[in-house]
């Protein structure tokens, strides 16, 4: 993976992008970090798993982090992964999105050949989307997965569009679709037209605890008494306990699986 590049790209409109990995591309890590936190809800951004093991993600595993740049060389989207040992089974997929990153830097020491490759996020520079560029990120994953040797590229994927909708369980959200028979959710529709398969609901796939006044500091609201709250930007309540002086957010993310095999290099 060393030094890999990926070629140029097109999206509907005709424009030509490049996909490259972190590792080719080293001056851009600053700005991929920036990149990384645009969009995101502030309590994302507070993870003690992402923030324990990032460095490592954009140093060490640096080939497997994939930079889109434009025919300007600005960088305008960018996918973060992890490779991991899987054995192929639902049981033995990782709880999800903490675990999962957990799991390939536990790996990545212990010199374990890893099978597959997490795609951990898909960020869109805010100026740039709506073009298809997610798509094109996705596509440039598959293509580290299977330069590498892994047939598999897996994502613990965090639905677009379950934040509107806090109270319905993952489990029936996931199945909610369009007249056209499509995923409903915009985000699982985008993996599911490049060949995304669902395989299951992992209910605790990252979690954020804090003190409350953080939680407050955070979201931007009062959180008077214990008890279950809607914040914007999360998919399910946040649980206050102010006995504690403790919020819990606990994610339930979806796992899809893509298959890799049919972009090994001949």
């Amino acid at each position: 993976m060393t030094g890999a590049g990926w070629g140029p790209r097109g999206t509907p409109q005709g424009r030509a992008f490049e996909a490259v990995s972190l590792d080719a591309r080293p001056e851009l890590t600053v700005p991929a970090l920036e990149l990384l936190a645009v969009g995101w809800p502030e309590f994302m951004r507070h993870d003690p798993v992402a923030e324990r093991h990032q460095a490592r993600l954009a140093t060490e595993l640096a080939g497997f982090q994939v930079l889109l740049l434009d025919d300007k060389d600005e960088l305008v989207a960018l996918g973060a992964a992890v490779p991991f040992a899987w054995d192929g089974t639902l049981a033995g997929l990782p709880a999800g999105w903490d675990a999962v990153v957990t799991q390939g830097v536990a790996d990545l020491d212990a010199g374990r050949r890893p099978t597959a490759l997490a795609a951990l996020s898909v960020t869109v520079a805010p100026a740039r989307r709506g073009q298809g560029l997610s798509r094109l990120v996705i596509q440039a994953l598959k293509d580290a997965a299977a330069r590498a040797g892994l047939g598999t590229l897996l994502a613990p994927v965090r639905p677009s569009a379950k934040s509107a909708y806090p109270l319905t369980p993952m489990e029936r959200y996931v199945r909610w679709a369009r007249p056209d028979g499509t995923p409903f959710d915009p985000w699982l529709r985008t993996h599911w037209r490049l060949g995304g398969e669902a395989l299951e609901v992992c209910p605790a796939s990252m979690e954020i605890t804090a003190e409350v006044a953080a939680w407050e500091a955070w979201t931007g609201l009062a959180f008077p008494e214990t008890g279950p709250y809607v914040v914007p930007g999360a998919l399910v309540p946040v649980a206050i306990d102010r006995q504690r002086d403790l919020g819990r957010y606990l994610e339930p993310n979806v796992w899809l699986r893509h298959s890799c095999r049919a972009n090994l290099p001949r």
